[in-house]
């Protein structure tokens, strides 16, 4: 038998044991949750908001609220960079009212255009992103380090599997970073990374020192793009990358980007948060 799929059917078992322990406490104490729950402090589990795009930005808080969710990575659907200042001043004003600590923004797309790179960055410090989730050009990289520079906010390099011509793994960034500013690092997909050939888990310490955020899926098939499937559900080891970043002390987002069910995700989402809360529950 496949021992990641071993390990999973072992965590299934344990993590639901561990939830319902949590569960028990919290009822028997009275307590009412303020973010996330049991161990899941230890990372910080949030939403990238690519999970909810059919959902309006307030169904968007809903879901977070509902779920327990404490941190969130905000796609443009939610925050759109061409709102007037004033408009994205407000949105963020009522993020942050509803409990949610901005993680960072993207998927942004960076040319090698210094004029489309300063706008976006300029669209990151309204929101409030401490950091930019970038699919940049190669050729651009000089102008986002000094982007980066003036701007005082970090980018991360998405990988996007088989279909990207760039960064198809975490590790196609990771070499033409060596040298530069400290705060240009990586995203990795988990998913995506997967369907590159790429083991997540060893990824972790492959490239630690440029990672600064983490997106988790799950997939059926380690090969097939459509096959993804609630976390926790799939072949993908989540239990070991949970184990990866705990040992770096991982201090950056890990963020569910639930990319099925687009028309009404929050079944999935929720199902996909108690799978990952148990596991750093019982690790």
């Amino acid at each position: 038998m496949d021992s990641t799929r071993s390990s999973r059917r072992s965590f299934l078992t344990t993590t639901t044991l561990a939830a319902a322990a949590v569960a028990a406490a919290s009822a028997r104490s009275g307590a009412t949750p303020s973010g996330p729950r049991g161990k899941a402090y230890r990372l910080r589990l949030g939403l990238a908001s690519y999970s909810t795009r059919k959902l309006t930005l307030d169904q968007t808080l809903e879901v977070c609220r509902d779920v327990d969710i404490a941190y969130i990575n905000l796609k443009d659907f939610h925050l759109p960079m061409t709102d007037s200042p004033e408009a994205i001043a407000a949105a963020r004003t009522k993020i942050e009212a509803a409990g949610l600590r901005i993680m960072g923004g993207g998927t942004i797309t960076l040319k090698n255009d210094p004029a489309q790179v300063k706008q976006a960055f300029e669209y990151a410090r309204m929101g409030g992103f401490p950091l930019i989730v970038a699919a940049p050009e190669p050729a651009a990289f000089d102008t986002i380090e000094k982007a980066i520079q003036e701007f005082d906010i970090k980018v991360a390099v998405h990988n996007h599997g088989p279909e990207d011509k760039a960064f198809k793994a975490p590790q196609d960034a990771y070499k033409l970073l060596k040298g530069r500013d400290k705060r240009f690092g990586l995203c990795m997909d988990i998913g995506h990374a997967t369907r590159a050939g790429v083991d997540p888990v060893k990824a972790v310490d492959e490239v630690q020192d440029r990672l600064f955020d983490v997106h988790v899926k799950d997939l059926k098939d380690k090969t097939n793009k459509d096959s993804q499937c609630e976390v926790g559900k799939g072949a993908l080891d989540i239990p070991g990358l949970f184990r990866a970043l705990l040992k770096i002390g991982f201090p950056g987002h890990v963020a569910l980007e639930y990319e099925i069910n687009a028309e009404d995700p929050r079944v999935g989402i929720r199902e996909s948060f108690s799978y990952m809360r148990g596991v750093l529950d019982a690790l």
